[in-house]
Order: structure tokens, then sequence, then C-alpha cells
């Protein structure tokens, strides 16, 4: 995909790596960024610094995902990209995770995904393309040690997508999945704090490379975005001998709890 001219959806387009998307699409010359996020001032900011549109939009309510796409319809004509980014971080853990915060997490990492390709679909079918950008994580492809509910949500998001590679890629419909490892963001940080997540810093990236990653995905439409290289052989290793594995990453895990120790 060229970015010049499109008109781009980018949900958690607020903070972390859904700004530096927005940012990033508008300075590839897109037409029109629709920059969504529950957090309306901080959307406004960036929307404001690239001459965007900002949308108060919370992904887990399929109702406001519609309407999402009826104001970027209405403001800059039919969506070319759906980027959808948001996501939460997991609570760390499974034993004293409640059902409440298992459905939450399920909403938003989850349902988002399934709400956006419901409501952006059937134009870019009538169409005959379009795009869909769903943001999950190496923990889809791999695992997320301390927190169960992150780890099954973001292994169901890259499931979606692979779905809808699959059912839509001989229609026109291009599908990537990003999944990056640490990322520079808030949602790191507070993971980290949890605990859930303080291992990825160390190879923590800014939310602008992955960004950059995006765009040579993008232009490439390749399935997986990976702004780790090193993901796709941890991948590779896992589906060679996933026994072996998984004795890896208890290793692994025993070192991270030892070192917080």
């Amino acid at each position: 995909m060229n970015l010049q001219d499109k008109v781009v959806i980018v949900t958690g387009g607020a903070n972390g790596i859904g700004r530096a998307l927005c940012k990033r699409f508008a300075a590839e010359g897109a037409r029109g960024v629709v920059v969504s996020d529950l957090d309306f001032d901080a959307a406004r900011q960036v929307a404001d610094e690239i001459n965007g549109l900002a949308v108060k939009t919370d992904v887990a309510n399929e109702a406001d995902i519609i309407a999402l796409v009826a104001k970027a319809n209405e403001a800059f004509g039919p969506v070319d990209l759906f980027c959808s980014n948001a996501g939460i971080g997991g609570i760390p853990g499974f034993e004293q995770v409640t059902n409440e915060a298992w459905q939450n997490i399920w909403e938003v990492n989850v349902m988002a995904h399934i709400f956006a390709a419901r409501a952006v679909l059937p134009q870019m079918l009538e169409r005959g393309g379009g795009y869909l950008l769903n943001t999950a994580s190496a923990a889809g492809l791999l695992t997320q040690i301390g927190s169960a509910p992150y780890s099954v949500t973001k292994h169901a998001a890259v499931a979606f997508a692979e779905w809808l590679s699959i059912t839509y890629g001989d229609r026109g419909i291009k599908v990537s999945c990003l999944c990056p490892q640490g990322v520079k963001t808030n949602l790191l940080m507070a993971s980290a704090e949890a605990g859930a997540a303080g291992f990825l810093l160390a190879g923590a990236i800014e939310p602008e490379d992955a960004a950059e990653a995006v765009v040579r995905g993008l232009a490439e439409e390749k399935f997986l975005i990976l702004p780790h290289p090193e993901v796709a052989e941890y991948f590779q290793r896992k589906a060679n001998d996933y026994d072996r594995w998984l004795r890896g990453m208890r290793r692994l895990q025993d070192q991270i709890n030892s070192a917080k120790a």
C-alpha cells in the first residue's frame, strides 16, 4: 500500500504506537487521518498537529466503532486503511484475575478488531479493495510470561487477522498483523511496574521505530509486521520443536522470577 492520498483510521491514536502511526501516515501523504481514542483531548492534540480528525471512541463498544467509520467517511471519504491498534495490558498472574478483568481485556484486545472489520469491510468489499492492520503483539505468536489474559487475547487477535486474510484476501482485502515485542509506551511501562513485562524493557524500541516497520510492511503487503526481527527466529524455534521451546520458556520464567526476588 502506498499511503499517498489514503484515508486512514487509527484507534488508540492518542499515545504510543498509535500516535506514531498517525504522524507517520500524515507525513507519508495520507489525505485524511482519523485519530481515534478514548482520551479525546489527547487525540485532538495529535489531530491538530497533522490536520486530522479526532474522534472519541470506546473500541469495546461496537456502536462507537460504527460511528467512527461514519465520521471518517463524512470527513474524508471511504476508508482505505483501518488500523485497529488500541489495546490494554494484562493483569499479572492467573488465579487472581477476575472474570470481569478477563471480559474487559477480551473486549478491547479481541472484540475491537472484530467490530472494526465488521464496520469497514462492507464498503471495502463493495469497492473491491481495502486494508486492515491489526495490532497484536509478539505475545500473540509466542506468549506473555506472567499474564495469562494478555497472552490469550493477543493469540486470538493474531488468529482473527489470519482468518480475515484467508477469507477476504482474494477479494481485494489486504491484512497485516503488527506483532512487536517491547515498545516504549505507557502500556509497557504500566505492565513492567505491575510485574508482567519488565524483562522487555532492555530491548524496547521507540514508537517511531514501530511506525517505520509498519510503513515498510504495508508497502510490501506483508501479513506479519515484526519491528523486532528476532521474533521471527523465536517463532520458528517454537514451530520446529514445541516441547523444547516450552522448556526454554520455563527457564526464562525462572530467570525472571529469580531476578525479581
